[in-house]
């Protein structure tokens, strides 16, 4: 049985296949689009699954919508004749697309693919929480799902077992974490649905100053985790913006505009929503726990990906293990949706034993071999190296990383999610002094204060970071080990952004931010065997069991899906070499692009 899924018209559309209950392929619509965060309906995601899987329309036998439309039609409208006459630019603004798109899915779907059978809409949070429990390794479980909103519900929590889900209770709408992040992104000037995570890297640098203050006036925060805000601060139900004159006077003055100078207001103002979105995630936690004895937590969510946030809540020992959908926001709905009506819907059993999930390591993307790859390099005449095998493969990429060449590293399937895990990544030198101020200017072209992602040999994490538990997907944070960390002088502490950053603080400067912390992937030996070798044969080379991993994009663009985007990625950039399958190209044997265009005019800044 065949069941395709989808979300879309929010943010981060997405299409996901299950096969007989097996996530079989799933992407994001951004990668084949180019367009980040594409909203749209995710036709071409959809038709990667569909030749992935060698299917025909007529083969799919459900397909499941990640929410209810009329039900967030209803949200969307009640709220408007609440704050009526306020919000009529808005109001006008949104609902052509409701009315003419948004609303009748189900045509849509029938129009758009040709499918004549059954489409289901679970309610948002299910789909969030089915993404959360069903792939997840535990039998039972208690999953909380925290975003921006759904159709009503911003948050939720309740029991998986087995193959049912039930939420046990949730807050609504205007109430939201996700949008009280949102409001502060927005404030400190990047932009919403896309910078929060810009916000989590900045808050490191700052002093929680404003907590009391956003305790005070902006968020009711209860001792169980529930909250109630005071919707007098905030324009999102009925305005174009997200903070409205009141919310600015409190914090001293309007909205940082977005690529101006960042200051020390900004960076305290992140650290302190930070910090009480930890506090609220932490007593949720615990509440659930009380509530309800389970030993396992899953998560989901756009929230869930604030992965600071996730680490405080494994490092108080609520739970015995966690578990955290990869693509917890919206795109991941889409597996939700699928699996909710595999399990849930039409009563399959499940067996989870507890260690394995049933993500695959988020590889769920498109796959190019090594005779597509080679034949677009000879097509283009572009020079390479060719190796034998992938013991030679990992050999020579092991030696490049040690002379700290910046390498892209294209292999097998692309990463389903917003994090690059080792196949769709850009690595390097985790010893490196100079490496983050290279890969953040001159490679990645974004901004100077934010840090590197580590990818660690799984059963050697505890040698170098706080943590004794596996984080394959880069969802949880935690400090380097205070026997590799180097203390800062007063001088050095003195120090602000990019200075602070280059500033060595540990035997892994390359992975260390300003506070020591790391947002760690962990990198299992049969999820994610290449990887795991090429990581194992810099550890016999170097004794260091560390690398770089960021993303394999620049700023604003989606990660590369195919070889020729990463040639071009590579050739636009200050990279030393591109390795795609078993092909290695260095940049100083590559001509310059003679038909290129500027890569800040393709891809709009995020």
């Amino acid at each position: 049985m065949n069941i395709l899924g989808i979300s879309a018209f929010y943010h981060d559309s997405a299409a996901a296949l299950i096969k007989d209950g097996e996530i079989i392929a799933a992407a994001q619509e951004e990668r084949f689009s180019r367009k980040k965060h594409d909203h749209r309906f995710p036709l071409n995601a959809i038709k990667f699954c569909m030749d992935f899987a060698k299917l025909k329309v007529e083969d799919i036998d459900y397909v499941a919508f990640y929410d209810k439309p009329f039900l967030k039609f209803e949200r969307i409208l009640e709220t408007y004749l609440m704050y009526a006459p306020i919000g009529i630019k808005s109001f006008i603004k949104s609902m052509p697309l409701w009315i003419k798109e948004k609303l009748w899915i189900k045509e849509l779907i029938k129009k758009e693919l040709g499918y004549k059978k059954m489409v289901l809409f679970p309610e948002h949070h299910e789909s969030h929480a089915a993404s959360a429990f069903f792939a997840s390794p535990f039998q039972e479980a208690v999953f909380i799902t925290v975003d921006g909103v759904g159709e009503w519900t911003t948050a939720s929590y309740g029991i998986g077992e087995a193959n049912q889900i039930k939420i046990l209770a949730d807050i609504k709408f205007p109430h939201s974490l996700g949008l009280l992040y949102s409001a502060f992104t927005y404030y400190t000037g990047f932009k919403v649905n896309s910078g929060e995570y810009k916000v989590m890297g900045l808050a490191p640098y700052g002093e929680p100053k404003y907590v009391d203050k956003i305790l005070n006036e902006l968020i009711d925060l209860k001792d169980d985790g529930s909250f109630k805000m005071n919707m007098k601060y905030f324009n999102y139900c009925a305005g174009l913006t997200m903070t409205n004159d009141k919310f600015h006077r409190l914090f001293g003055g309007p909205p940082r505009k977005p690529e101006t100078k960042l200051t020390q207001k900004e960076m305290d103002i992140a650290r302190s929503v930070q910090e009480v979105t930890e506090e609220v995630m932490l007593r949720m936690a615990r509440h659930v726990k009380r509530e309800t004895g389970m030993k396992n937590l899953c998560l989901a969510g756009g929230v869930a990906l604030n992965c600071v946030a996730n680490g405080k809540i494994w490092k108080e020992n609520i739970f015995d293990n966690i578990w955290i959908q990869p693509a917890a926001g919206d795109a991941g709905g889409a597996v939700g949706a699928a699996l909710f009506t595999w399990y849930q819907y039409l009563n399959n059993s499940r067996i989870a034993d507890s260690s394995t999930d049933f993500q695959k390591g988020s590889f769920l993307g498109p796959h190019y071999d090594d005779a597509y790859i080679e034949k677009f390099l000879t097509a283009n005449k572009i020079p390479y190296l060719k190796v034998s095998d992938d013991k030679e493969l990992v050999t020579k990429t092991a030696e490049l990383i040690a002379e700290e060449k910046v390498i892209g590293w294209f292999q097998g399937r692309m990463e389903f999610g917003p994090r690059a895990l080792g196949a769709r990544s850009i690595i390097g030198d985790a010893r490196s002094p100079k490496m983050q101020s290279v890969m953040n200017l001159k490679i990645k072209f974004r901004e100077s204060f934010r840090p590197f992602a580590p990818s660690v040999l799984e059963e050697k994490v505890s040698e170098y970071f706080e943590i004794d538990y596996p984080s394959p997907y880069m969802l949880l944070v935690a400090n380097v080990k205070k026997e590799r960390r180097k203390e800062m002088s007063k001088k050095e502490k003195e120090l602000w952004g990019i200075d602070k950053l280059n500033v060595v603080r540990s035997d892994i400067p390359a992975v260390t931010h300003v506070d020591y912390s790391a947002r760690i992937q962990t990198v299992n030996k049969n999820i994610n065997p290449l990887y795991y070798q090429l990581i194992s044969e810099f550890e016999k080379l170097s004794g260091c069991a560390v690398i770089v991993n960021t993303s394999f994009n620049v700023r604003g663009e989606p990660i590369v899906n195919t070889p020729e985007e990463a040639y071009k990625c590579f050739m636009r950039t200050n990279m030393d070499y591109l390795i795609m399958g078993h092909y290695i190209l260095n940049k100083q044997e590559q001509e310059l692009l003679d038909k290129d265009i500027d890569w800040k005019k393709e891809f709009e800044l995020d």
